[in-house]
């Protein structure tokens, strides 16, 4: 069975993880326990291609049958990419979050700042999860 909490991924403490790509580049997306909690994804409200992230404030949304949350930028950065399949197929990331599921696609600002993350086994511990 895959890990839950996939160990090449940081973990921001409000549920995005980001892996890091080849440069300055990351792939950012929503991790298992939020996607878990908030149930079936059904839209994603995101930035466009060009725009400015900024860490610890809101990058977009992401609504459910439950509720409506932001997401969390853990990162600086600006949009590269947006994930064209979340427009007709939202619960990829309920169903494949690690993967097919990513969010944005984004250059990173700075890229040595992601002290601030966790490796998934801190993420756990700070969570109180088990993967």
């Amino acid at each position: 069975m895959p890990t839950l909490y996939p160990e090449d991924r940081l973990y921001h403490r409000d549920a995005l993880w980001l892996q890091r790509l080849e440069g300055d580049e990351a792939l950012i997306g929503i991790n298992h326990h939020a996607q878990d909690s908030l149930g079936e994804v059904v839209f994603l409200d995101l930035p466009r291609a060009g725009a400015t992230i900024r860490c610890d404030t809101p990058l977009g949304t992401v609504e459910s049958r439950k509720a409506v949350s932001d997401m969390i930028a853990p990162v600086d950065g600006t949009v590269l990419e947006v994930n064209a399949r979340l427009r007709n197929e939202p619960a990829l990331v309920n169903s494949h979050p690690y993967d097919e599921g990513w969010v944005l696609r984004i250059r990173l600002t700075s890229p040595e700042d992601t002290g601030h993350l966790h490796t998934a086994a801190a993420y756990l511990s700070l969570m109180g999860l088990t993967d």
